[in-house]
């Protein structure tokens, strides 16, 4: 029997439309799905127990070797609406900022954009657990990722999208994640790999539906907030 390859996935709603078509034949039988937060998923990969993953394009610079797989990714030509830095105060105010553990590509983002566009000089606080969005209160503020962060926008007074931020700044998009493996796979297996999470684009509506928990809107979530296609543009970032 062939040897299945072990895929790691991202367990948040910005990557069903991708596990979508992962969890249907013909790519089905040809993968095991290993889901964790991106964080882990860079070290499941670095320590061999994942042969691909859709890790922080942050620890790329960590890898002695890598393929970057396929065409898509985990992107975002504007606000992407789930990676935030969450304030009670105005971000010239903050003099604290707790780091969220479960990020890699974002902590490096948020530290370019308090660097370069915001340039303000915070404590950097590395969170441990979830207790951590509780510190968010006068000049201390807090990166959350994720479905979290969805949940968060409703009671933050400030809201600075990461992503809409350094577009602002740059005028680029920007990768969060990628199809990242650290030996080449078979040329075969990648395009149908590919092809999956093609078809799970094609049903954004049915996704969509099928995740709501009225939290955020979806569908404008997953067609408008997040882009998934690793294009050149993003290949620049």
């Amino acid at each position: 029997m062939e040897q299945k390859i072990r895929v790691g996935i991202v367990s948040y709603l910005n990557t069903r439309p991708l596990i979508y078509g992962l969890q249907r034949l013909p790519i089905k039988d040809k993968i095991e799905l290993i889901e964790a937060y991106p964080a882990s998923l860079a070290d499941l990969l670095k320590s061999g127990a994942i042969d691909l993953g859709l890790v922080p394009v942050a620890i790329i610079p960590e890898l002695l070797t890598y393929e970057i797989n396929g065409n898509y990714c985990i992107g975002a030509i504007g606000d992407v609406a789930s990676v935030a830095l969450f304030s009670e105060r105005h971000v010239t105010e903050i003099k604290k900022i707790y780091l969220d553990y479960q990020s890699r590509s974002s902590v490096q983002l948020l530290k370019w954009l308090v660097q370069h566009h915001w340039k303000i000089a915070p404590e950097f606080i590395e969170a441990k657990d979830e207790s951590y969005i509780h510190e968010i209160k006068d000049d201390c503020a807090a990166l959350i990722i994720g479905d979290r962060a969805l949940k968060q926008r409703h009671h933050s007074k400030y809201v600075y999208d990461l992503a809409g931020e350094w577009k602002a700044a740059t005028g680029l998009p920007f990768v969060f994640a990628a199809w990242v493996s650290t030996k080449k796979l078979s040329n075969d297996f990648i395009a149908a790999f590919d092809a999956a999470n093609a078809y799970g684009l094609q049903h954004i509506e049915a996704i969509a539906a099928e995740h709501d928990s009225g939290l955020y809107d979806l569908k404008k979530y997953y067609s408008v907030n997040l882009s998934y296609e690793l294009d050149e543009e993003k290949e620049r970032v």
